[in-house]
């Protein structure tokens, strides 16, 4: 089976270590939220998972191959990674951003096949971007913003679809429909991770929730093993209370910790 995985790896930056001896592995179908404190590591380990850092201690491994051996064509195709801080500030249109997914499938000086127009045109529909096609990147909002980048990241149709905080800057009705997305693509047979805040949005999306604290994985497994009061009180700072619907459904509630 195919699989991405960090064996007891960890970074070391500037004398810091913000992720260290982190083990996790993505498996085709399984959706992993990624959650914790800012500051706690996430982005440095999704980095780690698609081989933008090399872990300066442990492995980072895509079926058993190291990812620093692999050529940077072949992991762009491999996975696709869609940063928060999306540094788009050039006059670009919305395709012409989205079709940048496509250049790890063409050669040099290779224009777009119909393979790559068909995939972009997916891409932009699925994270409903299509009506923005024309407009400039530097005149859309921030949250059409983000959904650009994602429409990028789909466009690569790679195996591993990796998403820092996706639904930042989006509002209620497009923040459900990404996580449906991320959902979707897991359920195709992908191997998703994102990295959230909202934890009863992880709960209900994710296949596996892994949590951060202080440059460690601290706990990962099922959202219902995973998010405990105790466990989220702990890692947060907060008083977790779990409130339970007639449907069965619970929800998580949270109140400052009080001394």
């Amino acid at each position: 089976m195919s699989e991405l995985r960090l064996s007891e790896a960890g970074v070391e930056v500037d004398g810091r270590w913000p992720v260290r001896g982190a083990s996790i592995a993505l498996r085709p179908g399984c959706l992993t939220a990624l959650i914790g404190p800012n500051g706690s590591g996430k982005t440095t380990l999704l980095r780690l998972l698609a081989g933008l850092w090399a872990p300066s201690e442990g492995t980072a491994t895509l079926d058993g191959r190291n990812l620093g051996a692999m050529s940077r064509r072949e992991l762009a195709r491999r996975i696709a990674f869609a940063p928060q801080d999306t540094q788009l500030t050039f006059a670009f249109t919305v395709r012409d951003a989205i079709a940048m997914g496509r250049r790890p499938h063409l050669g040099r000086f290779e224009r777009e096949r119909e393979r790559d127009r068909r995939a972009i045109e997916r891409a932009m529909a699925r994270a409903d971007v299509a009506h923005l096609a024309d407009r400039f990147i530097t005149e859309i909002s921030g949250g059409e913003r983000q959904r650009v980048i994602i429409a990028r990241s789909l466009a690569t149709e790679a195996d591993v679809i990796l998403l820092d905080e996706p639904t930042a800057n989006l509002d209620i009705a497009h923040t459900l429909d990404i996580l449906a997305l991320c959902r979707a693509l897991a359920d195709e047979g992908k191997m998703v991770a994102l990295a959230i805040h909202d934890l009863n949005a992880a709960a209900r999306c994710a296949t596996q929730v892994a949590i951060m604290h202080r440059g460690r994985l601290v706990a990962q497994g099922a959202p219902a093993e995973v998010l405990t009061d105790s466990t989220v009180g702990a890692v947060f700072g907060v008083r977790a209370e779990r409130i339970v619907a007639a449907t069965g459904e619970s929800t998580l509630l949270f109140h400052r910790a009080t001394v």
